[in-house]
């Protein structure tokens, strides 16, 4: 192992393609949940039903309240063929960034028309494979009548309910896809934490297209992330001056968090990328599922686990994480948005 450069290499795992959850249990916080004490090692396992007997009343819990948009838009060529749009995130008033398949036979300036019979017109390439695009009309109106829920393309099984890849709280629309620790709570459940003092806040992260792309290079300090939308409102940073636990809920949450924590900014765009090691200036504990190999979201962990062991390096929390993992496949745990979840204290 390289002793100053993390390997790309190093941060993958085997994943039997059965343990890849393909479509959510019932009631959502029926899943199961896997605690990890990162200082110890020690690992327990229940239902995320009783997350709350790892959490106290001084606690708070942040969430990112982005609602997924329907993204995904089938659409019809100019010469009668088959095309497909992802939506990604607005560029500027009028531009949209979008995945467009097929893109080489997408000329710029082809306009594709979408099953409510609304076109859409490609522009420029903007590199990392994606496009420029223009609606003909209220991007979201047009959206919510013609596209469909944006599933990971690991998920094949399309019959659950739209509802069950959005949050509860979910309220501004923005993501191209979940902030999926947050699929695990119910309503009730909620309802019970706060009646046990445990308190809320949400911030808004809109979910970009890193959460779909492998790591690029040999090293892991050669990959950049797309920027993403935040929003942290002055009720949640005043929440944040606590005596208690902050615990966020997901990645894209820690990530707000700490961004908030480096600029003084309520709002815009960050490429924060967390890697080991990193400084956590905010967060105390993270609810999260079980990640991709290979991706951010397993460094984010990876670095997060490393906070809490005095003294570790990035490759003894790694050990600690996937020795966790391997644990969670052989007790037959689910993976990835669909999947079950861990709190990691």
């Amino acid at each position: 192992m390289n002793g100053t450069r993390l390997r790309v290499d190093d941060f993958d795992y085997d994943l039997p393609e059965d343990a890849i959850a393909q479509a959510p249990v019932e009631p959502r916080d029926a899943s199961r949940l896997l605690v990890l004490e990162r200082a110890s090692g020690r690992v327990s396992h229940a239902r995320f039903s009783a997350v709350g007997e790892w959490l106290s009343p001084s606690d708070l819990l942040v969430v990112n309240d982005s609602r997924v948009m329907p993204a995904r838009l089938p659409a019809v060529r100019e010469t009668g063929g088959g095309a497909e749009i992802l939506v990604l995130r607005p560029l500027d008033d009028e531009r949209w960034e979008a995945l467009v398949r097929p893109s080489r036979r997408v000329a710029v300036g082809a306009r594709l028309t979408l099953r409510n019979g609304r076109q859409v017109e490609v522009g420029e390439r903007l590199g990392d494979g994606t496009r420029a695009i223009r609606f003909d009309g209220d991007p979201q109106a047009i959206m919510a009548s013609a596209g469909e829920m944006p599933l990971p393309p690991y998920i094949r099984d399309r019959s659950s309910s739209p509802d069950r890849y959005q949050t509860v709280y979910a309220r501004p629309p923005g993501s191209a896809a979940a902030p999926t620790a947050g699929l695990h709570f119910t309503p009730e459940l909620l309802a019970t934490l706060e009646a046990r003092g445990v308190r809320r806040a949400s911030v808004t992260l809109h979910v970009g297209l890193d959460t779909f792309r492998p790591l690029d290079g040999e090293f892991v300090d050669e990959h950049h992330i797309h920027r993403e939308w935040y929003a942290i409102p002055a009720a949640t940073r005043a929440a944040l001056d606590t005596t208690g636990r902050i615990v966020a809920v997901g990645t894209t949450a820690v990530r707000v968090l700490e961004t908030a924590a480096r600029s003084e900014s309520a709002s815009g765009w960050t490429d924060l990328y967390i890697t080991p090691p990193h400084r956590f200036r905010t967060v105390d504990a993270l609810i999260t599922n079980f990640h991709l190999p290979r991706s951010s979201l397993l460094l984010l962990v990876t670095a997060f686990v490393q906070a809490g062991m005095e003294g570790a390096d990035a490759y003894a929390a790694r050990d600690r994480l996937l020795d966790a993992y391997r644990l969670a496949l052989a007790e037959d745990y689910r993976f990835f948005s669909f999947g079950d979840a861990m709190l990691i204290v």
